[in-house]
């Protein structure tokens, strides 16, 4: 008989889900919201799979009571939700939409009812239009002073319900995929001095929010951010391999998490960008650097690195065709990730407070005969991961809660509906959430507090 305490978690740790506004939500023209660049995106040829948006996705906005349901099914203690700015702001500033407001408020009374404790995150993308338009988005220090005026006002009315706000998430995803490669909203491929300039723009708001939320909410609040960070995962555990890893960490995520938690952009980064370098103050890095409360991590992707006796002391290890990955082409599976994911920013930056804030899969997700869902690949990608977290956990690193990505299948940004990440299945003909045999899996994870 197996020891059923072997992969046990401590007493303390929370299990939830997670989820974004646009992917989520639809109701996209209801309640007084105003367009985002998503939406605007979303609508031109040739942007998203088979030109699919976020209108409706889950029709999250009517069906929010449902879906709290499945949370409180599955067991879960606390739920990632992030709030849509135009939905507060249309316009990006000026007057609040208070039916924007009342729709956050009843959601998260509604969590409370079934005793899940919720995390806001303030930005997950969906930028007001009208600062793209106005501002150029986040290509103006105005935006970042726009985000600031919403994130301190929208965290002051839900801080008595909310006690741990995200600032952003994923900067890397929104501003690289979004202002370089012209993947991801607002669609623009800046030269790079303008995008560093933008990233810049990005910490800069990010740290003016944690002024705004701390200054305007109850004390006990608690700030952080939700970041795809580059995890370098040593290619084999030596001494010289983990050592690299760790340079290669600070290094390659000099433009967003290191300045963040250093309050400097290193010299190599400076130098390697020579005159593209972003512009800045003492006092923009002081504001970026404001010290946080916690820190949320997405975890999909290791980066291997090996020691290397170049100038740059490692090297990123290029990974072969073979390398397996999952039914997104970009998501390789690398369960180690998740461990070096924790351990690192423990290690290097002495954060004390770690969330994994989203960590899951896409798979080839198809109803069975009998109704059900065998997502077989997810529950294997799940376990082995949590395998590795277990492990983080069990060595005493500060990892407190885990989200899986995500409660059910959503609109996935550029490839629409084609992919699926949740736990649930969605029907986006009938609006039907079908647990699939991960959800199963999770609610027993949940259950025991341990890996099964």
């Amino acid at each position: 008989m197996a020891n059923p305490e072997f992969y046990r978690f401590p007493d303390s740790f929370r299990w939830g889900c997670a989820t974004a506004a646009y992917q989520v939500e639809g109701g996209a023209r209801e309640g007084g919201r105003g367009p985002s660049i998503w939406d605007t995106f979303s609508h031109k040829p040739g942007t998203t799979y088979n030109g699919e948006t976020g209108d409706v996705a889950d029709d999250h906005y009517h069906r929010y009571r449902e879906d709290i349901q499945l949370l409180s099914d599955l067991g879960a203690k606390i739920y990632r939700l992030s709030i849509s700015w135009p939905r507060i702001f249309p316009e990006g500033t000026g007057k609040p939409n208070q039916a924007g407001v009342d729709f956050y408020l009843r959601v998260l009374d509604e969590l409370r009812a079934k005793n899940i404790e919720p995390f806001c995150t303030l930005f997950h993308w969906d930028l007001p239009q009208a600062l793209q338009d106005r501002y150029k988005g986040w290509q103006s220090r105005e935006t970042a002073k726009a985000f600031a005026d919403y994130a301190g006002y929208i965290a002051g009315r839900l801080s008595n319900r909310v006690r741990n706000f995200f600032t952003m998430n994923e900067f890397s995803s929104f501003i690289d995929l979004g202002y370089r490669d012209g993947k991801f909203a607002p669609g623009l491929k800046l030269d790079p001095a303008e995008l560093n300039q933008t990233r810049h723009n990005a910490v800069l708001a990010h740290g003016l929010a944690v002024q705004a939320i701390r200054a305007n909410t109850r004390s006990g609040t608690k700030v952080g951010l939700a970041e795809n960070y580059i995890i370098g995962t040593p290619i084999i555990e030596s001494e010289e391999h983990i050592k690299a890893s760790v340079l290669a960490t600070r290094v390659l995520n000099a433009p967003y998490l290191t300045v963040i938690m250093e309050g400097q952009y290193l010299e190599q980064y400076l130098q390697q960008q020579g005159a593209a370098a972003p512009k800045f103050t003492p006092e923009d890095l002081k504001i970026i650097s404001a010290p946080l409360d916690l820190l949320g991590i997405n975890v999909y992707n290791p980066t291997y690195i090996r020691a290397d006796s170049g100038p740059a002391q490692f090297a990123v290890v290029p990974l072969p065709s073979s390398y397996p990955h999952m039914a997104s082409p970009w998501l390789n599976i690398g369960p180690e990730g998740l461990y070096w994911g924790v351990r690192h920013p423990a290690e290097i930056w002495n954060v004390k407070d770690i969330y994994v804030t989203e960590n899951g899969c896409s798979s080839a997700d198809t109803v069975a005969p009998d109704g059900n869902v065998y997502d077989a690949d997810r529950v294997m990608f799940l376990r082995n991961y949590l395998i590795n977290l277990h492990r983080a956990a069990s060595e005493g690193f500060p990892v407190h809660g885990y989200f899986v990505w995500s409660l059910m299948d959503n609109f996935e940004w550029a490839d629409g509906y084609n992919l699926r990440f949740g736990i649930y299945y969605v029907d986006y003909k009938t609006q039907r959430r079908i647990p699939k045999m991960s959800a199963h899996f999770y609610k027993e994870v949940i259950r025991r507090n341990s890996v099964v």
